[in-house]
């Protein structure tokens, strides 16, 4: 008998979970995996931290820009909430050796470089980058 619970306790469960699972792979489809947060419309963001509540980034942005850019801020989160495909240039210090790459975001997706680094440059694409 007390099999039997367990095992309704469990699809009950998966049941109620399966909605949630749903609408989430929605929005992550929609947006990448972050969401806009405080970015402006028009603007490319990044932030400094690790922050990903359901909104996205509330901590104040470390870039915010609409066109070319340039510089060095740090940066761990991005989003690019632009009708326009950005390409942010990157730089990280690896066991004291520079790495730097480029990354492609499309509009309206965001999420994270994996790691604290450095955003050096941010470009426009009209055709994919």
């Amino acid at each position: 008998m007390k099999w039997k619970s367990i095992a309704l306790a469990a699809t009950l469960i998966g049941v109620l979970a399966t909605p949630s699972a749903a609408s989430a792979a929605t929005s992550q489809a929609e947006s990448g995996y972050l969401l806009p947060g405080n970015c402006p419309q028009g603007t490319f963001c990044t932030w400094a931290g690790w922050n990903h509540p359901p909104e996205g980034p509330t901590e104040t942005p470390t870039l915010v820009t609409s066109g070319e850019w340039s510089g060095r801020v740090p940066a761990f989160n991005y989003y690019n909430h632009t009708s326009r495909r950005a390409e942010i240039t990157w730089s990280w210090l690896y066991l004291g050796q520079p790495l730097t790459g480029k990354l492609c975001v499309p509009p309206g997706s965001g999420a994270d470089l994996y790691v604290p680094m450095y955003a050096t440059k941010v470009s426009w694409h009209t055709t994919t980058c």
